[in-house]
């Protein structure tokens, strides 16, 4: 007479537990590798801001036929080794280190401070990079690699090579070396 049939909707308990075994496989291999994406990228985006910030002082210093400087500046306004710290580019008249506004010293750029206990090093004790009229640096021995060093993932280090004509360089990932190296093929080093 009647035929009567129920269907079911929804999942079994067997079913649903395959289900979360399998998300949770998903997700122990998704997050190293999302975390390594993630230190790569602040890494990369550090470095792109440094080498416009490079490109501007340079081109300023060439468009505008006088001295720039890139360094960190202290609360005295003189050029620091915290290159860590907030890193300013500003037209440097007397090419002294020092941003003087009351002498015709413009700030063309500031870049904010690095996180998360990363390390940006110039050089070893070098405190400033000054562009000359021509665009080559004019501080003798100011040719150095910038070296962005993230916590604890010194194989993830990337660097800018700036040399004395004032060009700035990327360094590029080496699979040989499993790291980053300059034109040379000499790997970044972070103290």
């Amino acid at each position: 007479m009647f035929n009567l049939t129920f269907r079911k909707n929804g999942f079994s308990l067997i079913e649903t537990m395959i289900t979360v075994a399998i998300l949770i496989s998903i997700i122990t291999i998704a997050i190293p590798s999302l975390a390594n994406l993630t230190i790569r990228m602040r890494v990369d985006n550090e470095i792109s801001l440094l080498h416009r910030m490079l490109l501007l002082a340079r081109n300023s210093a060439i468009n505008n036929e006088q001295y720039v400087t890139v360094c960190p500046l202290n609360d005295d306004e003189r050029c620091t080794q915290d290159w860590q710290e907030e890193i300013s580019v500003f037209s440097d008249l007397n090419k002294n280190r020092r941003y003087e506004p009351d002498n015709g010293d413009t700030i063309l750029k500031v870049k904010t401070p690095i996180k998360n206990d990363d390390k940006l090093q110039y050089g070893k004790k070098r405190n400033a990079l000054i562009y000359g009229p021509t665009g080559h640096l004019v501080i003798w021995g100011g040719n150095a690699t910038f070296k962005y060093c993230p916590k604890d993932h010194s194989d993830k280090s990337r660097g800018i090579v700036v040399s004395t004509s004032g060009r700035a360089y990327k360094t590029v990932y080496n699979k040989k070396q499993a790291q980053d190296t300059n034109r040379s093929g000499q790997g970044l080093i972070c103290r």
